[in-house]
């Protein structure tokens, strides 16, 4: 029954969005970095698939360094030390060497999860209690396996306790409240360790593409798409592929409790996002300011309250201007390259 609803339900469609990944050098409102737009992604690894020594490649990547999420930055940096300080090895010893000492550290971030989760589930029925606690004392059999081949999945947990079904409104707040304690179990974008042992695994082409893949600008639903947000322009926001992975569907309530910068990080991000309007450019979409400032405070309940005061367009004038836009393109293919005017 389960896999016959996810074929039926509505796949999300992101293409209204599109316009937004014609922006440059933006700011992630999640995460506070520069975003990389993804076919630069593709020649950077046109680049490195030209190159034959890894020092030469991560070389070449640090002019990317700043774009890094803050993980992927320090593996960038301990990689470049590390290679530059044992001229003799590669890139593969430096995830051998470390591997044992970050596997420990890692059980243990996944440890301290799992003791949270335990803790809450103590608000549930009995029976409840017992369901999870199967999946808890699973996952910490698995992350104990003596011969390190049957690694935990994090993915898989998360779907064992979305499976569990609550009895009552009271458990269904309980155990929304277990899964939000759930997801901060590490992954490889916000554990150093994490990282170090997935990618231990992994070929040296795919390490060093990971380096980037996190800064990628993508299209994010504000209301997930998969508790029913919509796929419409009021609630698409360009964030970095990390932070909208990273999300996942939870409330963005809970993911500024995680961060709380985010609201200044999305404040920068409007800024940046109004000044290419001004200079003309993501013409017949004026009024998106206006549309992801409503968006953003009323799933934040009132936390992302952006500052528009600086935009050169009242919410009136910028209909006005993507509805003389809309009537004039079926007529004319030229762009118009002259800003238009300030209020």
């Amino acid at each position: 029954m389960e896999n016959e609803e996810k074929t039926t339900s509505k796949r999300e469609d992101t293409g209204k969005g599109s316009f937004l990944k014609k922006l440059r050098n933006i700011t992630c409102p999640y995460t506070g970095i520069r975003m990389i737009p993804s076919p630069t992604l593709n020649d950077v690894e046109s680049k490195l698939a030209e190159m034959k020594d890894v020092r030469e490649k991560l070389s070449f990547l640090s002019s990317f360094a700043t774009n890094m999420p803050p993980v992927e930055h320090l593996i960038f940096d301990h990689l470049t030390f590390y290679l530059n300080s044992n001229p003799d090895k590669g890139l593969k010893d430096y995830f051998k060497e470390c591997f044992k000492e970050h596997l420990a550290k890692l059980q243990l971030e996944e440890f301290k999860v799992i003791d949270n989760v335990d803790a809450k589930s103590a608000l549930l029925s009995v029976s409840t209690q017992l369901q999870l606690r199967k999946e808890t004392i699973n996952c910490r059999l698995q992350i104990l396996n003596p011969d390190g081949n049957l690694f935990f999945k994090r993915k898989s947990f998360l779907e064992a306790l979305a499976a569990i079904k609550a009895k009552n409104p009271y458990e269904e707040r309980v155990l929304s409240e277990i899964m939000n304690l759930a997801l901060f179990l590490p992954t490889s974008g916000s554990s150093v360790s994490a990282f170090i042992v997935k990618y231990s695994r992994r070929e040296e082409s795919e390490i060093l593409r990971r380096l980037l893949l996190g800064s990628i600008a993508t299209i994010e639903h504000v209301h997930p798409h998969s508790t029913g947000g919509e796929d419409s322009v009021a609630n698409f926001l360009l964030v970095s592929n990390n932070g909208n992975k990273y999300r996942e569907n939870i409330p963005l309530t809970v993911y500024i409790d995680r961060n709380p910068k985010i609201p200044e990080y999305c404040q920068t991000h409007i800024n940046e996002i109004i000044e290419c309007i001004h200079k003309g450019e993501l013409q017949g979409h004026e009024r998106y300011p206006y549309m992801i400032k409503k968006t953003l405070f009323d799933e934040s309940e009132g936390r992302i309250l952006l500052d528009l005061s600086h935009y050169h367009y009242s919410e009136e004038k910028a209909e006005e201007l993507e509805r003389m836009r809309m009537e004039f393109k079926p007529y004319s293919d030229t762009p118009k390259t002259q800003n238009s005017p300030r209020l």
